[in-house]
This record gives structure tokens, C-alpha cells and sequence, in this order.
């Protein structure tokens, strides 16, 4: 092999390398102190932005809604706010630099019905102090192993991230609470228009990764935890599914209950772009929360960060009866409130041996709470295909902003869309509740409270 051969040969040697051992150390003491001054406790910045159409962070929204009981249906805390502005077909130009590619696509397919109206900005992300300093104590332990996440615990694993799989860790691994319980209604719209409901069930939730009294040296990287019955439509009447999602991916768990066949069946690849049993085969597993997926699919890459019109404080949905809040090809826009934010643009591109659905991938992070608010998919044509949202709550009994299972994806191709969870009209949305026993989250105990 002649000399000039050698140089190539060994950067992709280093390279491959690389890629097997530790990606990237913890920050430092000193650039993990930034959280307690330029900084949230999450790693956001603190300070409002240019203009003041984004405030500065002052500790989150923790006042209780008047009247408001766990379990029961949340109140709007910000019901007398009048949209500043909306961005329709006709005015899109004018805000196209802060608008997703899904948006836009949105707009231009449904010009006289899809709209975006644009709401003053609130900070509200919060969390227990506990969970602040997790974070910060994950700042300068925490570290990725390939795509496994090592040292982190009860906190954002990075909140000054240095590459895409951090920030998408993050999200993953974003604070929800410890337990809770979740009313669900997928529904499918068609593309011609009409609604198919596709599970009425009820959710059991767990986060281990987040218990209170727990630490990384004793967490056993299970860090998501589901159980979900299902009592309609009739077709579904008695599925279960229960799920373990793990650090690693090959740890991972999920088991499906099928009454017709009176048996517990483990999901072979509960992963990816396979479809989920719990929307009826309609969404792709990493399509949960926009995002919930193995991130060794991928390859991560942070675009920047930018100021971007958003879902946020979505209280408004959750009080919008059903019948008005899903239109023909789209969520009323009138039942939708979106707000100028800060988010991490995270692009994904499908790594060299994998295969999937959509092999290129953008996520947009709210910076305050770390969730993927939107995303973009394009096909393997390169074709934009789908948008994924979810729409963040306002939650001061928790503390926190988060999703309470309301995600979902517009097909840019077919007109068809997904929404889960429609909870308007449920007695009970979301429940804060206490930590479930562990063998909740077990076959045994879905195949003895099932319907046979």
C-alpha cells in the first residue's frame, strides 16, 4: 500500500473506532454552573430575547387553577388571552422563517381551513427542585456509550448539549412525573374527511428513571413504564398492551393482550417503524410523543436553535368540547394556541445498515421543557410525508409543562391524520397518582384484569 493510502485508511479505522466507545464526556463545573445563572435549571436561557416577544424565565407557572381537582378536567389558565396575530396561506411568507416545513406544507394543502393562531408567549416550564438538581448533578456525570446514556438520573440527563443525541435524550428522558393515569381516544381522520375512533382506553403510566428516593447508581436503566386497556370500540373491547422501555433498546419490553385468542403475544420489534397495537396499527411506535423510539436508528445532528411558532400551553384543547375541536382534515384551529419559542432544530438521517419509514427526520425541542413540540418526516423519495405535534399543558400541580399523551401526525401525501389522546369529553384526562407496584407493569397482571 503506498504512503498516500495510509491517511484515509486510518481516519476511517479512528472513525469506526469512535463510534463503539464513549461519544462524549460531561460538561464542566464550571460550564454547569452557567444553569444557576445564564441558564434555567433545565439549560434554556433565561433572558427574554431581542424584541421581548419571548420573556425571560422566572421560575415557571406554579399558581393552582381555581377550582381545578386532580383527575378532573383542567381549566385554561390563560382563557382571557386574545391572539396577537394569525398566519394563514396568505400571510406565510411574512413569518416563513419561523415556521416548520410541516407547517408550511399545512398551510398550502388546506388554505381556507388550517391557520395558526399566534398567542403571547409564556414561560411556564417548571419542575420539583429535586428534579433541578438531578439535572444539575447530570450535567457533569452523564455521558453517552454509543447511544446508551450512562451516569444520568431523576433529571434532563444534558442540559447543555453538545450533539443531536443529547438533545434527544432529553426529550426521551424529559420530566413528567412519576405516575400518572391518562384517559385515551385515538382517532383517525380520513382523507376524505371522516373520523374513526380507533381506542377508548384507559392508561396506567411510570417513569422509574424519576423516582423521588432513587439514584444512578441504583437504576437499572428502565426508565418508561405503560399499561393500557382497552374497553372500545367494540372491535378492540378487552386488548391489552403493557410495555418496559429501556435504556437499551435490546432491554426493552412490550406484550399485547388479544381477547379473541385468550393469550398474553410478545411484540417481536416494539420499535421504530413498526405500527403500535395501542392505535390500532395507525402510528408507528417512535411516533408516541412525536418521538419514543431507539436512537441508534438514527444519526443526530443539531441544527441550531431557533425562535419558532410552537403548540404550548394547550390547556384551551383540553376544554374544547370533541365535536369542535376535530375538523375534517385537521384540529380546529380555533381549539389550537401557539406561541413564539426558543427550541433545539435536531435533524435525524437514517444510520449506515438501518432501515425506516422515513429515513430523514427534523425534531424541534421547546428549549424549557425539552419536548419534540413538531417534527418533520420525509419518505425515502425524499418527499415531505408527515408532520408530527403534540400539545404541551400547563400543569402547576405537578410541577411542570408537558404533554398528557396529545400527539399525533398529518399525512402531507394522502390527507389522512392521527390524534391521540381526544380528551375533551373524558371525565377523567389526567391523573397524578401514586407510584404503581412494579408487577403492574407485567404480563401476568394484563391477562388477569382483561377481558376474555
Amino acid at each position: 500500500m503506498k504512503p498516500n493510502h495510509l491517511v484515509p485508511v486510518a481516519a476511517l479505522c479512528i472513525a469506526a473506532l469512535a463510534a463503539t466507545t464513549v461519544v462524549r464526556a460531561a460538561v464542566s463545573a464550571d460550564e454547569a454552573s452557567k444553569l444557576k445563572t445564564e441558564l434555567t435549571p433545565f439549560g434554556a436561557e433565561r433572558a427574554a430575547n431581542k424584541d421581548g416577544s419571548i420573556p425571560a424565565w422566572s421560575g415557571g407557572y406554579t399558581t393552582p387553577i381555581p377550582g381545578f381537582k386532580n383527575g378532573g378536567k383542567r381549566p385554561d389558565p390563560f382563557a382571557a388571552d386574545k391572539p396577537l396575530y394569525s398566519v394563514t396561506a396568505r400571510n406565510m411568507d411574512q413569518h416563513a422563517d419561523k415556521l416548520t416545513d410541516g407547517v408550511k406544507a399545512m398551510l398550502k394543502k388546506y388554505p381556507d381551513t388550517f391557520r395558526v393562531d399566534v398567542y403571547p408567549t409564556r414561560r411556564t416550564a417548571s419542575a420539583p427542585q429535586w428534579v433541578y438538581d438531578n439535572t444539575a448533578k447530570n450535567a457533569v456525570t452523564a455521558k453517552l456509550n454509543g447511544a446508551l446514556i450512562e451516569g444520568a438520573y431523576g433529571g434532563i440527563p444534558f442540559p447543555i448539549p453538545k450533539n443531536g443525541m443529547e438533545a434527544m435524550w432529553n426529550h426521551v428522558l424529559r420530566w413528567r412525573g412519576e405516575a400518572w393515569q391518562l384517559a385515551i381516544k385515538g382517532v383517525q381522520g380520513t382523507g376524505d374527511g371522516k373520523h374513526v375512533v380507533t381506542a377508548v382506553a384507559q392508561g396506567s403510566f411510570q417513569m422509574p428513571y424519576y423516582f423521588k428516593d432513587g439514584s444512578a447508581d441504583k437504576f437499572n436503566g428502565q426508565f418508561w413504564s405503560i399499561r393500557m386497556l382497552t374497553s372500545g370500540p367494540a372491535l378492540r373491547a378487552g386488548e391489552g398492551i403493557v410495555g418496559r422501555e429501556h435504556i437499551d433498546g435490546d432491554k426493552t419490553q412490550v406484550w399485547v393482550y388479544i381477547p379473541g385468542q385468550r393469550r398474553v403475544r410478545k411484540v417481536p420489534n416494539a420499535c421504530c417503524d413498526t405500527p403500535t397495537p395501542a392505535s390500532a396499527g395507525i402510528s408507528l411506535f417512535d411516533q408516541t410523543d412525536v418521538f419514543n423510539g431507539r436512537l441508534d436508528r438514527f444519526d443526530w445532528k443539531i441544527v441550531g436553535k431557533k425562535e419558532m411558532l410552537i403548540p404550548y400551553n394547550g390547556n384551551k384543547l383540553l376544554a374544547t368540547p370533541e365535536a369542535e375541536t376535530l375538523s375534517k382534515h385537521h384540529l380546529n384551529p380555533s381549539a389550537m394556541r401557539w406561541e413564539l419559542h426558543r427550541v433545539w432544530v435536531v435533524e435525524a438521517s437514517l444510520a449506515q445498515g438501518k432501515r425506516h419509514l422515513a429515513p430523514k427526520r427534523r425534531y424541534y425541542l421547546d428549549e424549557d421543557t425539552w419536548i419534540a413540540v413538531l417534527a418533520d418526516h420525509w419518505d425515502a423519495n425524499g418527499q415531505l410525508w408527515q408532520m408530527g405535534f403534540s400539545n404541551p399543558v400547563v400543569m402547576p400541580d405537578l410541577p411542570g409543562t408537558t404533554s398528557p399523551g396529545q400527539f399525533g401526525f398529518y399525512d402531507l401525501v394522502s390527507g389522512a391524520w392521527y390524534f391521540d389522546s381526544s380528551l375533551a369529553d373524558a371525565a377523567e384526562q389526567y391523573k397524578i397518582v401514586p407510584r404503581y407496584t412494579d408487577d403492574t407493569f407485567t404480563p401476568e397482571a394484563m391477562t388477569g384484569i382483561s377481558v376474555r
